[in-house]
């Protein structure tokens, strides 16, 4: 029976949820599996992955064979690393002390990059957001500023309406006073 390590998909639709399993190559995707491997969230960033590595590096060594997508998330949480290693094991080359090592010193590795990449994505959002309330701020400054001058226009023009209209008011006595002049001369 060839057996493959693969994803099965759950989750709802524009959700995938992926479980990791070693499956009979004839069966369904989402069908009979022999064991579940581990989940696969490609929904979060980055992407959240738990795999129980003794259990995969133990099917590996029985013949399983790993999808694409299978082989770069076993990749990904160092299951060909520690494969690779228990082989040199097997064959003498290293000791399991020395296996052990370099795959913790992997491990930390990778999960300072992990790290720093979720650190970068979250001072990136923050920044984001502080540009945006930036943005906001002198979006609303502007506008209270336009409104400030609109006022000040509105004033200013009734001010000179005023002033036009006692001009006005004055021109008139004044002509009033010219033409009371010339009918008394």
């Amino acid at each position: 029976m060839p057996v493959k390590i693969r994803l099965q998909r759950h989750g709802k639709k524009g959700k995938p949820f992926y479980w990791v399993v070693a499956a009979d190559s004839r069966s369904k995707r989402d069908g009979k599996f022999l064991e579940k491997l581990g989940t696969y969230n490609p929904n979060t960033n980055p992407a959240t992955i738990e795999l129980n590595l003794d259990s995969t590096v133990e099917w590996l060594w029985n013949g399983a064979q790993p999808t694409d997508t299978a082989r770069a998330i076993l990749s990904y949480k160092g299951a060909l690393l520690k494969h690779h290693l228990e082989g040199g094991v097997r064959k003498g080359a290293l000791t399991q002390e020395q296996a052990d090592e370099k795959l913790t010193k992997w491990q930390d590795e990778k999960a300072g990059k992990v790290d720093a990449k979720v650190s970068g994505l979250s001072n990136a959002k923050a920044d984001a957001k502080a540009k945006a309330f930036e943005a906001e701020k002198k979006v609303n400054e502007d506008r209270i500023a336009a409104a400030k001058q609109a006022e000040a226009d509105i004033i200013a023009a009734a001010s000179q309406e005023e002033a036009a209209a006692e001009g006005e008011e004055t021109a008139a006595e004044a002509s009033a006073e010219e033409n009371t002049e010339e009918t008394q001369a």
